[in-house]
């Protein structure tokens, strides 16, 4: 069992790494002002050429030890951006908010409605709508790590805002207030159970629907956002989008999506399991969009333009879904189980390691 002080020590390690490495393209520019900003937040962005009225914007947050700036270089969002027409907004957290730069998912005063980190980020984007005739029916939002944690945080306590959100290698809104409990909960320790989880997010606003479409980006071998938590924010978001089991699970470009339809036909609940990797957001070096590099993991798959796709920014790329038609199937109960089956506690992981062994991803 990894210690806090082990985790700390990897991520100064890592970040060491990255700044060491070396200089590129820094293709985002200053926002400027943007309201009050009570969670002392900065903000990048990147506008296409020729830009047309009513574009959509995609909101990115970084992760622990990364710059906004270093993560579009190896996400490669800004290149997208200028194909395809569309504004890119990059909430960027300072080192006197947190050490790390790692936004504060879980600090009470900086994830509720109106107040601290979340009412920044809220800020910047009504800045960016109304100066860059934004359509508010397209506005997205995805992040990695705690940037992926702090997405969700804006998709539920925002819910209004968005259309859609992804979450890479992030974590459920609300199960953590303290610097302890959030290394407890990315090892997957203490979780709540569904109920729970559903509360959280009920909690979050008084918005009653429609909601955002969610995927969720989780790689099998992260040891520091463990697999738990993408199963615990799937459950989180199932209750107010009333999917019903069993989902479709498919193989694209050689990982598996697993798909929850809303009554209205639409994917509102995608889980991408990435096979054999760490932690990081999955690019694929040959697309075109994104470096390797830390936290950057060149696995084949290309979760920007995935993203972008399901989003309705971008259309059908030539590797954007390789299917074997003996794996696009209506899975039975014991293809895929929810690990919150039934309201639960603590000792969850036994559960998680009998869905991902039902799902052929682990022996």
């Amino acid at each position: 069992m990894q210690s806090i002080s082990d985790t700390i020590k990897r991520l100064r390690k890592l970040r060491s790494a990255h700044s060491s490495a070396p200089m590129f393209e820094d293709r985002l520019t200053d926002l400027g002002p943007f309201g009050s900003n009570p969670g002392a937040l900065k903000a990048k962005i990147h506008i296409p050429n020729g830009l047309m009225p009513r574009a959509p914007l995609v909101v990115v947050l970084h992760g622990c030890t990364q710059t906004a700036s270093g993560y579009d270089h190896g996400s490669g969002w800004s290149r997208l951006a200028d194909d395809y027409g569309f504004v890119v907004l990059f909430p960027q957290q300072t080192p006197s908010n947190n050490a790390n730069t790692c936004f504060n998912w879980f600090l009470p005063g900086d994830i509720r409605r109106n107040q601290g980190e979340a009412f920044s980020i809220r800020q910047m984007i009504e800045t960016v709508t109304s100066t860059y005739d934004i359509d508010r029916s397209r506005i997205f939002i995805t992040g990695l790590s705690a940037g992926g944690a702090m997405a969700n945080v804006m998709l539920a306590t925002h819910p209004e805002l968005f259309a859609g959100g992804a979450i890479i290698a992030g974590l459920p809104y609300g199960i953590a207030t303290t610097v302890p409990e959030a290394f407890d909960r990315m090892r997957g320790q203490g979780l709540p159970g569904a109920g729970g989880l559903q509360t959280l997010l009920l909690s979050a606003s008084k918005h009653d629907g429609p909601w955002p479409a969610i995927s969720v980006w989780q790689g099998t071998k992260d040891h520091t956002v463990v697999p738990a938590n993408a199963f615990a924010v799937i459950e989180q978001w199932r209750g107010v989008h009333e999917v019903e089991f069993p989902p479709v699970t498919q193989r694209i470009d050689h990982h598996q999506r697993i798909v929850w339809r809303g009554a209205d036909g639409r994917e509102a609940l995608v889980l991408y399991q990435l096979g054999g990797m760490g932690h990081g957001t999955p690019i694929d070096a040959t697309s075109g969009y994104g470096k390797a590099g830390p936290y950057m993991l060149d696995v084949g798959i290309s979760s920007t333009q995935h993203i972008a796709r399901s989003w309705g920014l971008i259309a059908s790329f030539e590797k954007r879904v390789n299917l074997d038609p003996g794996t696009l199937r209506e899975p039975s109960a014991n293809t895929f189980q929810s690990p919150y089956s039934s309201e639960q506690g603590t000792g969850i992981q036994p559960t998680i390691e009998k869905a991902l062994r039902a799902a052929g991803l682990m022996k």
